[in-house]
Order: structure tokens, then sequence, then C-alpha cells
């Protein structure tokens, strides 16, 4: 896979702290979900704490889950974050420089079967969650950690 690196920045937009962009959550693999009202802010909260626990989540602005999304994929060590917008079109996944031009591959599996290297997961929780408020609060991608763009 082709990747364009897009690094950190320390800037952060301002945001209303209470907003909520999110029109579906599913969790995987129980299948439970969260739609339009549905979505509170008890519910962001809960989503938002569990996170460091460890938890598998797809967060999105589409009302039927479908496009538009962050997959939040989590065992409490290692968090990979994937986006994809414009139909698939764009998708952007969280990245780790530490593992760059490795093919190691981290605990974690998308959709509980495609392994996922080390390079597109991060061991800073923290920052992960504060991405994942982020894209909830926005609807965009945290600048204040490293992304990879897919390319072609």
């Amino acid at each position: 896979m082709k990747l364009q690196i897009i690094p950190r920045q320390d800037a952060i937009p301002a945001f209303g702290p209470q907003t909520n962009r999110i029109q579906h959550i599913a969790y995987y693999p129980s299948g439970n979900t969260y739609e339009g009202n549905e979505i509170t802010e008890k519910v962001v909260s809960k989503i938002l704490s569990e996170i460091p626990r460890g938890i598998e989540v797809r967060l999105s602005l589409d009302p039927y889950g479908e496009t538009d999304f962050l997959e939040i994929i989590c065992d409490g060590e290692w968090l990979a974050l994937g986006s994809s917008s414009n139909g698939g079109q764009e998708n952007y996944y969280s990245y780790n420089p530490a593992f760059a031009g490795t093919e190691e591959l981290c605990p974690l599996t998308s959709g509980g079967q495609s392994p996922i290297e080390k390079y597109l997961a991060i061991n800073d929780i923290a920052a992960g969650t504060e991405a994942d408020a982020y894209f909830i609060r926005t609807g965009g991608l945290y600048p204040r950690i490293d992304w990879a763009k897919q390319l072609g």
C-alpha cells in the first residue's frame, strides 16, 4: 500500500466541546448500534471512556453508517484509527513513525480478520482518544497525531 505521510501539527483548530457530528455508531463484534438522537453526550462519554480499556467501534457521519466513518480499534496498549470518506475514495490511517519501513504486526485486527501493521497503530492511547473526540466533535482528522493517506 502506498502512503502519503501527514505529520502531526501542534495547532488544533477551535471546536465546540459538546458538538456532535456523529450520526451512526456501531460496536463490533456485538453489533450494538446507536443512531441519530440516540447518540447523546452520555453515549459519547461512554465510548471515550471505553477506549483505553479496549474497544472496536465505527463512528459515522452518515446516518446509515456506511460511509464517512472513523474505525477505532484498541486493546488498551495499541490503538488503530482508520478513516474513510467520499465513498471509500479517501482513506487515512493513524501512523506510527517509530515503525516506519517495517511490516511487523501489532496484536490488533480490523474486522476481527485483517492484521494491522505496527506503523498503522499508535501506543499513545490518550492522543488516540483525543483524536476520537475530535472526530466526534468536528468530523475531521485530529491534527496532533501523524496520519497516513492511502494513495492509489
